[in-house]
């Protein structure tokens, strides 16, 4: 019973948190200038929302990865961009650090970035280097006391906004993957640039750029981990970042089934709401079925984690499915609203686009496929 009372009283901050702060009028202005405003990531850091998982020894709630689930889940019901800026901390740019980085640089890097006063990324795609990270060309050499990075990384999130970034680059060339190291770079040393802003489809108010590297020396005390490690720091990282899109996505399609429910009663066809119809209402069973299949995956893989049971397999399975489920259910909100739906006026709109990339970040549906794939075939 406590158990459960604690995590209904994250579940309800949360909540009462994104429908007080994360209102429309704000969303809409989000979408129309493509900036979040830094009142409310004030307000989330002071909430506890960017240390939600991270241990208070460094300023962090001390929270679990079920924890770190609901609260995003219950951010991305609202606002799905909002629920990028909780992910990033706990995850992601958080998560290497976590995973491979001394007392040092946890003290250094990691703790600004739970008290919202810095923002740190995570830059692993290249170009040429999307699906298959072993690919990557950015290369590290070693100069006396520093390595030398020259490189570019690409649809890196937050780049124009972060103070610092996670470089993964090939210091040995002839071992592919296991040839890569990571290193903490500052994102206003010498040689360090970012491209423009992408034009998304969704999420907006997220920069996402490019991250160019021209001979950026980097200390050796900046390399995370160690030497040929960082492949593996990586993919260990992605396994709770897959975690994460996973509750973003049964956060969006929650949002997204409220909106078609709220709809198919107010809305009246041949004189009648259309919620009286058969064909709304086994599209509503549909959603409403397979989202609480989603939300057992997600919560499983977060559970597994807790128990020191980490499983990738499970990860890839909640990603996977969550993303799909949640793109299916976003798109039938969106032809419940019928033409409604295409107008920016209405929510499903919004959460249309933001969830498409779901399927495609942080390892798209195929990748999982073969993740899940190889577990069983082993």
């Amino acid at each position: 019973m406590i158990f459960q009372e604690k995590y209904e009283l994250i579940r309800k901050l949360a909540r009462e948190f994104a429908e007080k702060e994360l209102t429309n009028d704000v969303l809409d202005k989000v979408e129309e200038t493509g900036v979040f405003p830094q009142e409310i990531l004030d307000k989330m850091a002071k909430a506890g929302f960017f240390g939600i998982k991270l241990p208070k020894e460094y300023g962090g709630q001390g929270g679990d990865h079920l924890a770190y689930v609901i609260v995003m889940e219950e951010i991305a019901r609202v606002s799905a961009v909002a629920s990028l800026y909780v992910s990033s901390p706990n995850s992601l740019a958080g998560g290497p650090l976590l995973l491979s980085g001394t007392h040092e640089q946890l003290e250094k890097y990691l703790r600004p970035c739970v008290t919202g006063e810095k923002v740190l990324c995570f830059a692993l795609t290249e170009p040429g280097a999307g699906s298959d990270a072993g690919s990557m060309t950015t290369t590290a050499v070693e100069d006396g006391d520093d390595y030398i990075l020259n490189g570019r990384k690409c649809f890196i999130t937050m780049a124009p906004l972060s103070d610092y970034a996670i470089i993964y680059a090939k210091t040995d060339k002839s071992k592919g993957s296991r040839g890569i190291s990571a290193f903490i770079v500052h994102m206003d040393w010498p040689g360090v640039s970012c491209g423009k802003a992408e034009d998304k489809m969704g999420l907006k108010g997220c920069a996402t750029s490019d991250i160019i590297l021209e001979n950026v020396r980097v200390p050796k005390e900046n390399m995370l981990g160690e030497l040929n490690r960082g492949f593996s720091n990586a993919m260990k990282t992605l396994d709770v970042g897959r975690i994460g899109v996973a509750a973003q996505s049964i956060g969006v399609a929650q949002g997204c089934l409220d909106e078609a429910i709220k709809y198919a009663k107010e809305r009246k066809q041949f004189g009648t709401p259309i919620a009286k119809f058969q064909n709304t209402q086994f599209t509503l069973a549909d959603m409403a079925t397979k989202l609480t299949a989603a939300k057992e995956l997600v919560y499983q893989a977060a559970i597994a984690r807790d128990m020191g049971k980490p499983d990738s397999k499970v990860a890839s399975m909640a990603k996977y499915f969550a993303s799909e489920v949640c793109n299916e259910i976003a798109a039938k909100a969106v032809q419940i609203h019928g033409g409604y739906g295409f107008i920016k006026e209405y929510k499903v709109e919004r959460m249309y686009r933001d969830c498409r990339v779901f399927t495609i970040y942080e390892g798209t549906s195929q990748i999982q496929q073969m993740v899940i794939a190889n577990a069983l075939l082993k």
